[in-house]
């Protein structure tokens, strides 16, 4: 299928490495020029470098913080200006997270909080607010929210809180944009295979004495048995971030491979 992406102009945010990276990397096989933003410059361009090569197309890197006003608004204008256009935005900047056990109610406090929210559901929402006018002055555009599917389980309360604040955020920004031609969904991954991920499945092999394939199974809690690659939810967003996409707004795409036994409808 041809997504018609061919041409258009795209910014990835948290796009130097894992997640981002890989859909930095879709959007561009599929034709699309791309920026991407992250906070370290030597990642940054390293990736830019990766991914041009690979692919052809232009990947422009650009140094910034979505925690910031200002920066943000600088982001946007400059890859704006070194694109010629924008027209996809796929927000996915954000804390690490599932680095450390999350703390229980007692030991959280605003250093666990702020920064986190600040980052990702702020950061989220500064970044539409810049990007979308130059989507509604061309009457089409696509933003895509990556999340988490923390957003539907406990176990993590700033982890949950901060997801299904962006599932909130989706559906007021689809409403609002909608009938501009901006369509705007959000994507939740599950447990993510990353360059991170065996350095991740080493320690807890490490930590709770079993083989490395044992615990990567372990960390596996879906249907299709297996983590899902980051270069599998990147197809997801590719779709979305593309005029095939028309029919889905405001809504949430659970990319996990089945996770939980949940019924949603």
């Amino acid at each position: 299928m041809d997504l018609e992406l061919a041409g258009k102009g795209a910014l990835v945010t948290g796009g130097s490495r894992g997640i981002g990276k890989a859909i930095a990397r879709e959007l561009a096989r599929e034709g699309a020029d791309v920026t991407i933003v992250a906070r370290g410059r030597e990642a940054l361009e390293a990736t830019a470098e990766e991914l041009a090569r690979e692919t052809g197309r232009r990947i422009v890197p650009l140094v910034g913080d979505t925690g910031s006003d200002e920066s943000v608004r600088a982001f946007v204008a400059g890859a704006t200006q070194a694109l010629g256009r924008l027209d996809i935005l796929v927000n996915n900047a954000a804390q690490p997270g599932g680095q450390a056990p999350p703390p229980p109610l007692g030991a959280i406090t605003d250093g666990h909080f702020w920064p986190d929210v600040n980052t990702k559901v702020m950061g989220y929402l500064r970044c539409a607010r810049e990007a979308s006018p130059a989507m509604i002055e061309r009457g089409w555009g696509r933003i895509v929210n990556v999340g988490g599917l923390a957003a539907r389980s406990a176990g993590s309360t700033v982890t949950s809180m901060r997801n299904a604040a962006i599932v909130a955020l989706t559906k007021n920004l689809a409403e609002e944009l909608g009938p501009h031609g901006v369509n705007v969904t959000v994507v939740h991954p599950g447990a993510t295979r990353t360059e991170r991920t065996p350095a991740a499945i080493a320690a807890r092999a490490a930590s709770q004495g079993m083989a490395p394939d044992e615990a990567e199974r372990r960390m596996a809690t879906n249907a299709v048995g297996r983590l899902i690659t980051a270069q599998e939810v990147a197809y997801v967003v590719a779709f979305l971030a593309s005029p095939r996409s028309v029919a889905i707004n405001g809504d949430v795409i659970a990319a996990g491979g089945g996770a939980g036994r949940a019924i949603y409808y």
